[in-house]
């Protein structure tokens, strides 16, 4: 059975004692440590060294970060181009490290990585330095810095450079929590009661998800004995069909409600694609709302977007739908089968369920245009992250 792969990144010179130990500890927990000094890391003769680490990343479960007080070695530009560094920037608030990439050190740039393929960072960093980046924050705006001499940092000139690191680290929009540490036993402790935790939340969240999944078989079944029940009591072939139609078209009579076309004639006479009532109703472009530049700092809350999608008109007002745009795929198979019953049976069908009144609401109307909406939300996101800044502060 495959271990844990946990992947221990720091520089090594400075702190090549406590990856020591903690490679002990990750083994004796049943895990499978990957460094890069104990020659845990592929290095692809193809590819430059620093390429081949942040591949390994990759390919991990979990990262653990040890901030010391050396920076590294800078990353070479062909390791640079692994990272989507506009992607980073979307979901951070403090960007510094992002902006100057010809800066980033190898450590920082494996970092990157893992945040961007969404692997957990567990983030240790010695006290003396967790202590000097508090001076460093009070003082970074003030001419007087560059006499500052951190007595944590083993070179004055890269300061900057492991301060705005731990600052990209600490004002991530998920997973920004770091620790302090002093001694090899502090991060043991840490990360014995935080992987201890998580399993235990695994499990929780699991016989949830089971009951969940019990329940929600229960209720099929009983709409299912339901269904049974009053199609067996219709006599003729024809109201069992419309029977059938009220129940497996609700969500598709919902849609063609918001879209304001229930009563058309397109929808009850006709037989057209869906690309032809996309058309009838005016919708020219599907948005998927994760491709549009809209951070938002809690990623369970909708800014105006996550998880849904747009139907873009063509005067550039738009429906705002409730689904992802895989959602619209079977919208569109319900219509497929829609203009195969017959027109007087879509007339039936569609007053019976406009007397059981709407669904929960699939799509909506906005009149404004889209353009000016997203530009709204963007503006709306920086005052948020705006005023969180001086909050912290």
């Amino acid at each position: 059975m495959a271990g844990l792969r946990v992947f221990v990144s720091s520089t090594c010179y400075d702190l090549s004692a406590v990856r020591g130990q903690l490679r002990v500890f990750i083994q004796s927990l049943g895990h499978d440590p990957v460094m890069s000094d104990f020659n845990d890391v592929l290095y692809d003769p193809r590819v430059h060294t620093h390429s081949s680490c942040i591949d390994e990343v990759a390919g991990c479960d979990v990262v653990v970060l040890l901030v010391g007080s050396r920076y590294g070695g800078r990353s070479v530009p062909e390791a640079l181009l692994k990272i989507d560094f506009d992607a980073l920037a979307s979901e951070n608030k403090s960007v510094e490290t992002l902006k100057a990439r010809e800066n980033v050190s190898v450590t920082q740039l494996e970092i990157l990585k893992a945040v961007e393929q969404r692997i957990p960072v567990f983030t240790f960093i010695d006290e003396r330095v967790w202590h000097d980046h508090a001076l460093y924050e009070k003082n970074k705006d003030k001419e007087i810095l560059s006499a500052i001499t951190f007595p944590s940092i083993e070179k004055t000139e890269t300061a900057k450079f492991i301060f705005e690191f731990i600052n990209f680290l600490r004002h991530r929009a998920r997973g920004n929590s770091v620790h302090s540490f002093a001694k090899i036993q502090d991060i043991e402790e840490t990360l014995r009661k935080q992987w201890s935790g998580l399993f235990q939340r695994l499990l929780n969240e699991q016989r949830a998800r089971s009951a969940e999944s019990r329940r929600i078989d229960a209720l099929t079944q009983q709409f299912e004995d339901l269904k049974t029940a009053i199609l067996a009591s219709i006599g003729s072939t024809n109201e069992r069909d419309i029977a059938r139609g009220v129940v497996r078209f609700r969500r598709l009579a919902d849609f063609l409600r918001g879209l304001g076309l229930q009563d058309h004639q397109f929808v009850t006479r006709e037989s057209g694609s869906w690309d032809a009532l996309m058309e009838v109703a005016g919708v020219v472009k599907v948005v998927d709302s994760t491709d549009l530049p809209i951070p938002s700092r809690d990623p369970n809350r909708f800014l105006g977007s996550r998880g849904r999608c747009f139907l873009l008109k063509d005067d550039d007002t738009f429906y705002e739908f409730r689904y992802p745009p895989d959602f619209l795929n079977k919208l569109k198979l319900d219509w497929e089968a829609f203009v195969q019953v017959a027109p007087e049976a879509r007339i039936v069908i569609l007053d019976a369920l406009s007397e059981m009144g709407m669904g929960p609401r699939v799509v909506r109307y906005s009149g404004e245009s889209f353009r000016r909406h997203i530009e709204e939300l963007m503006y709306r996101q920086m005052v948020e992250q705006e005023e969180s800044g001086d909050s912290d502060a």
